[in-house]
C-alpha cells in the first residue's frame, strides 16, 4: 500500500506539476488533509454570470502557483485535493439560471404591476433547487470532516458556501465568521431569491453556532442591511472599507487595523472570502466589481495574523471567481486558495507557521 510518505518522497517540488491536479500535487482524497469542494453554480447572480466557471479556471490555473512558502516550511506536503466537478451539477445550473434569469429580467423590465402564472412560480423553484444544492454540498463536507479531513470550498456565486457552514456547525459547534467581500450579503431575500448570493450571510446568520460575524471590506450594501447590522447586538461587526481608508488616510496601519479585526473574533473561525473583496484590478471579470477594497497582501496579511493570533481556521470558501477572457482573476483566485489553504492547515498544528508579524 502506498503511504503519503512514498508519494512526498517521490515528488519534486520544483519541477513542472502533474495536469489536471490541483497545483499540480500528487495527492488524491485519500492522502490529501485539505479537500477542496467545487461547487460551479450561480443561479441567483444579478449582474455579470461567468462564476460558475469558476472551480475549472481556478483548478486550471493552479498548475502555474509555485509550493514554496517562506512562512510555511513544506505547506505542500500538507496535500490538497480539489474534487472532480461534477457535469450533472453544471447542467443543473444552467437549466435553473434560465429560469431564474427570466424572473430577473421580468422584474427589471416590468412596470404594470402585472405578474403570469408561470413567473409565480419561479421563485419559490429556484429556492428549491437552491436548498437541494445546500443539501448536497452539506453532505459531501460532513463525509469528509467526519474523516478528520479538513475542508474548504471554491464557487460559484457567493450562495455556495451555506451547505459547508451548515456542516461545520454540525462538527465544531460555536464560531465566529470572517467575511471579507464588497458586500454585506445580508438581505433576507433579494429579488425574491431566499438563497441568493446578497442573502448568504443573512442565511448564515440563522444558524444559532454563528456567535459572531466580522465584515472587512464593505463599501457596496442597502439600508435593510444598515439596519440589520444596528439590531444585531454587536452579533456583526463590520469593517467599512471607507472607515479602513480614513483611518490609514490619518495615520493608522494595516496591522493595527487588522490586530482590531482579529480580536473581534473567537477562538474558532470559519473564512467566507468573496474575491470582489479584493480591489478590481484583480478581480475585474467578477460578477458585482466594486471601486476600493482590500489588494491581495492586506488579506494575507490579516490571516497570517489570525493564525498568530492562536486562532483555529475550520473551514473556508472563496467565491466569485469569474475567468473572463484571460486567466488573471483565477490567477488571483488560485493563489488566494493555496495561501489559505496552508495557513489553515498552519492553524489546526499539520503544518508550522514561522512567520514574525
Amino acid at each position: 500500500m502506498i503511504t503519503k510518505n512514498d508519494i512526498i518522497s517521490s515528488f519534486n517540488p520544483n519541477a513542472p506539476g502533474l495536469p489536471g491536479r490541483l497545483f499540480g500535487l500528487p495527492f488524491d482524497e485519500d492522502h490529501a488533509e485539505l479537500i477542496i469542494l467545487p461547487v460551479p453554480w450561480e443561479v441567483t447572480v444579478s449582474y455579470n454570470a461567468g462564476t460558475a466557471e469558476g472551480p475549472a479556471a481556478i483548478l486550471n490555473a493552479s498548475n502555474q502557483v509555485d509550493l514554496f512558502l517562506k512562512d510555511i516550511p513544506g505547506a505542500w506536503q500538507m496535500g490538497m485535493y480539489m474534487l472532480p466537478i461534477s457535469e450533472n451539477l453544471l447542467e443543473e445550473n444552467y437549466k435553473s439560471r434560465d429560469l431564474a434569469f427570466k424572473y430577473i429580467s421580468w422584474l427589471e423590465q416590468n412596470d404594470q404591476g402585472w405578474i403570469s402564472d408561470d413567473l409565480k412560480v419561479i421563485p419559490r423553484a429556484v429556492d428549491e433547487v437552491c436548498e437541494k444544492l445546500n443539501i448536497y454540498v452539506k453532505s459531501q463536507a460532513l463525509m469528509y470532516l467526519r474523516q478528520g479531513k479538513m475542508v474548504g470550498l471554491v464557487g460559484g456565486d457567493h450562495s455556495t458556501p451555506l451547505g459547508l457552514i451548515r456542516a461545520v456547525t454540525e462538527t465544531f459547534g460555536s464560531f465566529g465568521i470572517l467575511q471579507v467581500d464588497a458586500h454585506a450579503d445580508l438581505r433576507q431575500a433579494y429579488e425574491d431569491f431566499r438563497y441568493s448570493h446578497a442573502s448568504i450571510m443573512y442565511n448564515a446568520m440563522q444558524l444559532e453556532q454563528v456567535s459572531k460575524l466580522v465584515q472587512v471590506g464593505v463599501r457596496d450594501y442597502c439600508e435593510e442591511e444598515v439596519g440589520y447590522i444596528n439590531n444585531s447586538n454587536g452579533r456583526v461587526v463590520p469593517f467599512f472599507d471607507s472607515d479602513i481608508k480614513a483611518a490609514l488616510y490619518q495615520g493608522d496601519n494595516w496591522a493595527s487595523i487588522c490586530h482590531r479585526i482579529v480580536q473581534e473574533l473567537p477562538e474558532k473561525v470559519y473564512l467566507s472570502l468573496d474575491i470582489d473583496g479584493l480591489n478590481p484590478t484583480l478581480c475585474p471579470n467578477t460578477g458585482t466589481p466594486v471601486p476600493g477594497g482590500l489588494e491581495f497582501d492586506q488579506v494575507i496579511y490579516l490571516i497570517k495574523l489570525l493564525v498568530q493570533a492562536k486562532k483555529v481556521i475550520i473551514g473556508f470558501d472563496i467565491n466569485e471567481v469569474a475567468p473572463g477572457d484571460d486567466d488573471w482573476d483565477a490567477n488571483v483566485g488560485a493563489r488566494l486558495l493555496y495561501n489559505i489553504g496552508s495557513l489553515m492547515g498552519a492553524s489546526q498544528g499539520r503544518l508550522k507557521f514561522i512567520g514574525n508579524l
